[in-house]
């Protein structure tokens, strides 16, 4: 009963912090904290108790899960340099870094140990960046970026702080370390490509969304157990199987079971996020209390904290600096590489229309040109200046799984509970500093957002090839071939004039009309079907060219879902209806 209670006066508490933090412009994780921390001093209110595997192995799995599964694909690729450049190279340094500061500062913590803390603090937690930098128009791209690194660097680290805990135990060598690295990022991509094309494949063919959703939140876990078994990243198998999800889902899963599947996951998200933060902020007291029992120094521990903060929050910047400029590099060469692309484009024309080459060949190469020329179009219209590069160095928060993983160092690690309290610090001082200054940052440096007029003509232009694909469907059903369904006129101009009125509500109706559709009504539901399997049949030839931005290409999918969901509940009752 006592369970129960604290279970739900903690889902009110989480819904009320995050209303009123959205009234006051706040992230809701940086007001959860907050809260947290004010009433875990509060006399009588007990010390949750929980393992960190309980985060780290149960909460961790479905929130990266979640939040893969909404990142295009597409965008992760074209983002893979800053992306792993932000997640494995900068953790790597900053736990090399902090490592050697922490092995100064506390001479009784070994060097093991001292990496072990090194890599707790390297990681950031992109929740409440992404919270703010979407409510205040950041650029699409900046945002996968973040995303990106928040998704990936907490396999980096964790992967380092294993090594970093087997090394207390005895000699571990650098080759061992980056062969265990190598072998866990491997390992994991397999394990969670198999785990997103089976998830895929065996979700499609059930036909009750419940039951979709049902396996849709147990396949964290078949990605993470099984990987983390084999000593390999089970964190980055879960991503890997939310983003082969996320990109394969379109082409297989019902539209019904991708709205419903959104609206649970996101809930569920939102709920074990708010838990863990708001936990995070509950347990200082307890920290405190332990720190004081073991006898140790709270004031060192919260200077030493308070020290490194500072450190990761500068190796960051500095890291930050070169990145950007590596970038600004590769969009020169892409803007010169541009011209010859378009020459190349011009002789694959001629090619063609000399019959040099055969007709499967010639779309294969005009498909991969038209990638690689969106690739740089999408690089030149995209470009991350100094504006960004500010934004995302001060977008180095630290969040609740540094806290969870702080608490996975061995019983007998010299120190321990203060360097507990230690990679709290960090935590909540990176979260709180950085997090309630970020919105000043973006407002400052004026960060240009997308532009609206040039996603207005995109969206537009995107519409448009998908109703050319619905005009190819009713042309066809206006000349039935032989043997084929034979549609009333009435119906066809009916449905005709539904797509052309797309986004300004239905066309008028004639007398004529009225009647053809009240009894033919199942023949309507059909052909609204057909004509949306062909639009989305083109949505996706679209997103494979690479032309049209995720943004489009995700309003456009939205729309057919919604579409989609509602006329295939109308065949499903006619069909009920009719045995």
């Amino acid at each position: 009963m006592e369970l129960t209670l604290i279970a739900v006066v903690g889902v009110v508490a989480i819904v009320a912090v995050a209303a009123f933090s959205e009234r006051l412009g706040l992230a809701a994780p940086l007001g959860l904290v907050v809260v947290g921390i004010a009433v875990s001093f509060v006399p009588g209110v007990p010390r949750p108790e929980i393992e960190p595997d309980w985060v780290l192995a149960g909460a961790l799995p479905p929130l990266l899960y979640s939040a893969a599964v909404n990142v295009p694909a597409i965008d992760f690729r074209r983002n893979v340099k800053p992306i792993s450049g932000l997640a494995v190279l900068l953790v790597a340094v900053t736990t090399l870094g902090a490592g050697w500061l922490f092995h100064l500062l506390l001479p009784g913590v070994g060097w093991p140990a001292a990496f072990a803390l090194g890599a707790v603090v390297s990681p950031t937690d992109a929740v409440a960046a992404t919270a703010v930098g979407r409510r205040l128009g950041l650029p699409a791209r900046l945002l996968t970026v973040l995303e990106g690194e928040g998704l990936v660097n907490d396999a980096s680290a964790l992967v380092l702080l294993r090594s970093a805990v087997l090394a207390t135990a005895g000699s571990v060598t650098l080759a061992e370390v980056a062969g265990h690295f190598v072998y866990s990022v491997v390992l994991a991509v397999a394990v969670g490509t198999v785990v997103g094309v089976v998830n895929v494949r065996v979700r499609a063919l059930l036909e009750d969304s419940v039951l979709n959703t049902a396996i849709s939140f147990v396949v964290p876990f078949v990605a993470f157990v099984p990987a983390e078994e084999l000593e390999a990243s089970g964190v980055l198998a879960v991503v890997v199987a939310g983003l082969v999800t996320g990109h394969r889902s379109p082409e297989r899963l019902r539209a019904v079971d991708r709205l419903a599947e959104a609206t649970n996951w996101r809930t569920l998200a939102f709920l074990l996020e708010g838990g863990i933060f708001l936990l995070m902020g509950l347990s200082l007291h307890g920290l405190l209390d332990e720190v004081h029992d073991e006898g140790l120094g709270v004031g060192r521990a919260l200077a030493i904290g308070l020290l490194a903060s500072a450190f990761v929050i500068v190796v960051r910047m500095v890291f930050v600096a070169p990145l950007v400029a590596a970038l600004r590099n590769d969009e020169r060469r892409a803007a010169r590489a541009k011209p010859h692309l378009a020459r190349m484009q011009e002789r694959l024309a001629g090619l063609q229309e000399e019959r040099r080459v055969s007709e499967k060949r010639m779309r294969r190469i005009e498909q991969r040109t038209a990638q690689v020329v969106a690739r740089i179009d999408f690089m030149l219209r995209e470009a991350l200046g100094w504006r960004g590069g500010v934004v995302l160095a001060w977008s180095g928060m630290r969040g609740a799984i540094t806290v969870a993983a702080a608490q996975t160092l061995p019983e007998d690690t010299p120190y321990r509970p203060q360097l507990v309290l230690i990679a709290f610090v960090v935590a909540v001082t990176t979260l709180l500093l950085q997090g309630l200054t970020l919105p000043w940052v973006i407002r400052a440096v004026r960060v240009p957002g997308d532009d609206p007029e040039r996603l207005r003509e995109e969206y537009a232009r995107l519409l448009g090839e998908l109703g050319a694909a619905a005009s190819d469907v009713l042309d066809a059903a206006e000349r039935p071939a032989p043997g084929g369904a034979v549609y009333d006129p009435a119906i066809v101009s009916r449905v005709r004039s539904d797509f052309a009125f797309r986004g300004r509500g239905p066309g008028p109706v004639g007398e004529a009309d009225r009647e053809a559709l009240e009894t033919g009504r199942e023949q309507y539901v059909r052909l609204r079907l057909r004509v949306l399997e062909a639009e989305r049949a083109a949505a996706l030839a679209a997103r494979a060219k690479g032309v049209y931005s995720s943004r489009a290409l995700s309003q456009v999918q939205h729309r057919l879902d919604v579409e989609e969901a509602r006329f295939q509940q109308f065949a499903d009752e006619a069909d009920e209806a009719g045995r």
